[in-house]
């Protein structure tokens, strides 16, 4: 039964929750600690699922890992290089398992890369990754499965992305932080995980410019030395606890965030009717009586995120009024439409756009999370449902929310 979450639904949220480290953040920074010589600590990282995946990755590339007594995870690969092949088992469990392909390209000047699993939502092709590092002079080969690459030759260069693609930055970053020369990213994706990226590997003497921004511009250095880096909060995590209180009737103080993250989620948050205001120490959100009708497009930061479409969806059934979202990202992100039709939900999806159209109850049902978010989104359904909501598959939630089921009872929630 412990893949299974049974929320009882009907109890307005109050209180306060804490928002873990940066799932997004966490998982890309503990493939760029292989790249250091020495033992790298990372702080705030959280205890989830894909993180304990990435760990198990490490390990079996030969990189000692051990959870601290803090809470920090020391990572700490060995001086006489490293294991370059990922093991096909485990990427197939984690979209993330391909960003040790920039890391070992920098490190090692060679890869062996599995191509990856994860969310089943949408095509996440690696052509983008593909042409970054073959621009820097990677000789990329696809076989069975794998990716094999080698860059003895590389040196610094100019890419263009056809789409600002995170992963795709991330891989580039990596590579071209230990290759020789000046290289530059252009169109390259602005989220808060790729300027944590680039903090980090300055902190361990690489030299970055231009996160954050649409160029990124990077001189490669010889050699990164290990440091001690504390991870950004997670900005989807806060985002989901905020739409909690919006959806139960509640109040909740949103604690350890990075304000200016969230902006795009508090504006649509506010749209709905609900109050939000930032007060010491995090964000506030209120209920209000009634969800006003609102319209949502996902694009890349700073628009709109994907990852918070499924949350707001929820949030949107019991709106007064027809929304309308446009998935612009993931085109499998809808998967989640059929499990609130079963709790009584009113959507039609036609291609990219879903039309949301309020209704006064949800009602608990037995429903199954087909990917992260969407499990998510049905937590938030079920809190506000009249009844009993059985989550089937949550295995899929536990995979980026540290301690759910914890947090949600400490606010009241009646989740088991």
């Amino acid at each position: 039964m412990k893949e299974t979450l049974i929320i009882e639904g009907g109890t307005p949220l109050f209180g306060r929750v804490r928002a873990s480290g940066a799932k997004n953040a966490g998982l890309v920074l503990m493939a760029a600690s292989i790249m250091a010589d020495g033992e790298t600590i990372l702080d705030n990282l959280p205890r989830i699922r894909d993180v304990e995946v990435m760990i198990d990755i490490l390990n079996s590339i030969n990189v000692d890992t051990c959870w601290k007594d803090d809470g920090s995870l020391s990572i700490h690969p060995p001086a006489g290089g490293i294991n370059k092949q990922t093991s096909y088992e485990l990427a197939k469990q984690l979209r993330a398992s391909n960003l040790f392909l920039g890391a070992m390209l920098g490190r090692e000047k060679e890869a062996i890369i599995s191509l990856p699993g994860g969310c089943d939502i949408g095509s996440r092709p690696m052509d983008l990754h593909i042409k970054g590092i073959q621009a820097l002079g990677a000789e990329v080969a696809i076989e069975h499965g794998y990716i094999y690459a080698r860059a003895k030759n590389a040196s610094g260069a100019r890419v263009y992305l056809d789409f600002p693609s995170v992963g795709a930055t991330e891989n580039i970053m990596m590579m071209a932080a230990m290759t020789p020369g000046q290289s530059i990213i252009e169109n390259a994706a602005k989220e808060p995980e790729i300027v944590d990226l680039a903090n980090f590997l300055n902190s361990m003497g690489g030299r970055i410019r231009g996160a954050g921004t649409d160029i990124i511009k990077i001189e490669g250095v010889q050699q990164l030395k290990a440091c001690r880096y504390a991870i950004i909060p997670d900005r989807i995590e806060a985002g989901t606890y905020m739409v909690a209180a919006a959806i139960s009737g509640g109040e909740v103080i949103v604690e350890n965030i990075i304000p200016t993250h969230l902006h795009p989620i508090v504006a649509k948050i506010q749209e709905t009717g609900a109050y939000v205001r930032e007060v010491e120490g995090g964000l506030l959100v209120r209920a209000s009586d009634k969800i006003l009708p609102i319209d949502i497009k996902t694009l890349p930061y700073p628009g709109f995120p994907t990852d918070m479409q499924s949350q707001m969806m929820a949030l949107l059934c019991l709106g007064e009024g027809s929304s309308v979202i446009v998935e612009n990202v993931f085109e499998n992100r809808f998967q989640i439409v059929d499990e609130l039709k079963r709790m009584g939900a009113s959507i039609k999806v036609e291609g990219h756009t879903a039309v949301v159209k309020g209704v006064k109850t949800l009602y608990g049902a037995r429903v199954k999370a087909t990917d992260l978010r969407a499990g998510a989104a049905l937590v938030l359904a079920g809190l506000a449902a009249q009844g009993e909501t059985i989550i089937e598959n949550a295995t899929h939630i536990f995979r980026g929310y540290e301690n759910i089921r914890q947090k949600l009872t400490n606010l009241g929630a009646k989740v088991r």
